[in-house]
């Protein structure tokens, strides 16, 4: 199993960016999948799940914030991310949902999100 993430970068507070990870390795189509975030030096912090049929979890610290949603065509699933704050700043990982948080960052290498004016 290998997951891919991809789209973060630097960006200014009130900003947006889209995160993407492509999954290699199981049937995506049949896996619920989700995105975690980890601070440097603190834990792995869940932030969305997106259920085989659609159906969407947020924690409450990005919710209407952020979109997450899938293209099972390409195996992907996508993190948009809007109105973005410095306490956003993290290294976002994707995986299976329902994994414990803490496995996160066992399948890929993450992608960086910087918030900074």
């Amino acid at each position: 199993v290998q997951l891919v993430e991809s789209g973060g970068g630097l960006v200014q507070p009130g900003g947006s960016l889209r995160l993407s990870c492509v999954v290699y390795g199981f049937t995506f189509s049949e896996q619920a999948m989700g995105w975690a975030r980890q601070v440097p030096g603190k834990g792995l912090e869940w932030v969305s799940g997106i259920y085989i049929d659609g159906r969407t979890d947020y924690a409450d610290s990005v919710k209407g914030r952020f979109t997450i949603s899938r293209d099972n065509a390409k195996n992907t699933v996508y993190l948009q991310m809007n109105s973005l704050k410095p306490e956003d700043t993290a290294v976002y990982h994707c995986g299976p949902y329902g994994a414990p948080t803490h496995a996160y960052n066992s399948w890929g290498q993450g992608t960086r999100v910087t918030v900074s004016s």
